[in-house]
Parts: structure tokens; sequence; C-alpha cells
């Protein structure tokens, strides 16, 4: 499967084979947000540092040396940790640059991905062992950028700051529009219509194979949630398109069916043929209320 937009890298594909349009961040990118949180933590060190030397004044060398390595080691796992935890998958360098970790499918990170990402960069990557170069030699060979963390913890980094490209809806295949008009949609949910939608718009994407795949699971899960099977002789696309046209034409019916117009009532005058000094409880109505003279 490979990608025809200007602005993506390797396409992220979600659990239903999804193509997102994220774009995995880069090496320069991902370098400079490294350096902004690098240097947060120092200054964070720094600060734990000095207030621990303030009231450890008659401590010896090697319980000051015990000291600094236990916090050192602590703010280079404990500060991408919690910020990925609690902002799933934001550090401030990544805030900045516009970046996030996720999973491989798209969806967001949590504690053991933020923690596996974490221990694996103190122990190999920053600085680690190796300090940094493992690191930046998995990203130059990785398609998504990946570095041993991530794939460790089976993430990816991506921008967010993309261009957002909006698809235009199916249209209505005309020899299906008749047919369509009595379609039960109740079972389509906005979950299968979106996934109907991404697979027509991606459908050039998919290998041949995997494109016939999805969108007969498609045609079949849709056939049974509108008790509507594949007309004979029906492409799979323009089933699929049929359904999703149909029921974008209900939902605009419902929101923007035109109010009715008003209707100016005429003034009241007598009849000019009425008698003169006739009372109306004189006349009751059909229902045979009156009332009261």
């Amino acid at each position: 499967m490979s990608s025809t937009d200007g602005y993506l890298g390797t396409p992220i594909v979600t659990g239903e084979a999804v193509a997102l349009d994220l774009r995995p961040a880069g090496i320069a990118t991902r370098s400079l947000a490294a350096v902004i949180d690098y240097t947060a933590q120092m200054l964070v060190l720094v600060a734990l540092v000095l207030l621990v030397l303030r009231f450890a004044l008659n401590a010896d060398s090697a319980a000051a040396a015990a000291a600094f390595v236990t916090m050192y080691v602590l703010v280079l796992l404990g500060y991408p940790v919690l910020f990925e935890t609690l902002t799933r998958g934001r550090t401030p360098g990544k805030m900045a640059l516009g970046l996030r970790v996720v999973r491989d499918d798209g969806g967001p990170i949590r504690f053991r991905h933020a923690f596996v990402r974490g221990l694996v960069g103190v122990v190999l990557e920053k600085p680690g062992v190796s300090f940094g170069t493992v690191a930046l030699f998995t990203m130059l060979f990785s398609r998504a950028g990946k570095r041993v963390g991530d794939m460790a913890a089976g993430t990816v980094v991506l921008h967010e700051r993309v261009p957002v490209r909006v698809v235009p809806p199916p249209d209505m295949p005309p020899a299906l529009a008749g047919w369509a008009r009595g379609l039960d949609l109740s079972g389509v949910t906005d979950e299968l219509a979106l996934r109907m939608r991404q697979f027509l718009a991606r459908a050039h994407e998919f290998d041949p194979s995997a494109r016939e795949t999805i969108g007969s699971n498609l045609v079949t899960e849709v056939a049974a949630r509108t008790s509507a099977p594949l007309p004979p002789g029906v492409p799979g696309w323009a089933y699929l398109a049929a359904v999703l046209a149909e029921r974008r034409n209900r939902e605009m019916s419902r929101v923007v069916a035109p109010p009715p117009a008003p209707v100016d009532p005429a003034p009241w005058s007598p009849s000019p043929t009425a008698p003169p000094n006739v009372r109306l409880s004189d006349h009751p109505r059909p229902d045979g209320f009156a009332p009261p003279g």
C-alpha cells in the first residue's frame, strides 16, 4: 500500500484497515523536541541537586553521588513517562513542535507504552550506553522514523499539524437512486458510515487483494445492517456509495427542511349579509356548545 499525497509519509493504519492522514515525525523535528525536553530535564535536575545539597551538607561523597545518580535516573525516566501519560503522548518539547506519540494503530498511548519508551531511552538511547547513536540509526532506517523505544512499545511519533484534506462525500449512482429510497438505514451507525467513507476515499491506495477483502467485508456488514443485499450486477463500491449518499440525503432533509410559510390571518369583519342585532348565543356551534348569553 502506498500513499499518493504530497505530505504523507508512511500511512498509519487503524485496526479497521483505514489509513489516517497523519505524518510520522522526522529526525530533525524529533531532535529539536528532544533538545527542548533535555534542557527542561537538566533544569529540573539542577534544581533538585541544589535543594539536596542545601539540606545534606554533611553527607559523605558516596551518599551524595548515589543521590545524584538516583535523581538523574528519576528525572530522565519520570519526566517523559509523566508527561506522555497525562497528556496522551506529548512532552513540552513535543507540544512546542506539534508532535504526539500514538500506538501503531493510531490510538492514544497509556502508561505502559510511555514507561517502556522511557525505560529504553534511559538505558540505550538518551544518553544511555550508546549516547543516542542507536536511536539515530534506527530512526534513519525505519520507514516510520521509529527509535528502539518506539519499536519496543509499539508506538510512533506523529505530526499533529498537517494539512487537512477534506474528502468529498460520494455521489449517488443514478441507477441506484430509486432502490436506495427504500432502504432501512437505522442500523448504519456513524462509525460504520465513517469506515465506508474512508474506504471509498482511499480504495485506490490499497493493494488489489486487500481492497477486495476489505470492500467485501464492508458490503457484507452493510447488507446485514440494512437487510438489503448487493443487487445483481452492482459493484461493491457503487453499493456502498449509494448507501452513504442516501444516508446523507436523509440527514440533510431533516436538518435543512424549509420551515412552513407564515400565514397572515385576514382581519375579521362582520359578514355584509349578516342580519342586524344577531347575538352569537343564538347560534350554537356544531358540537352543541354555545357561549352564555
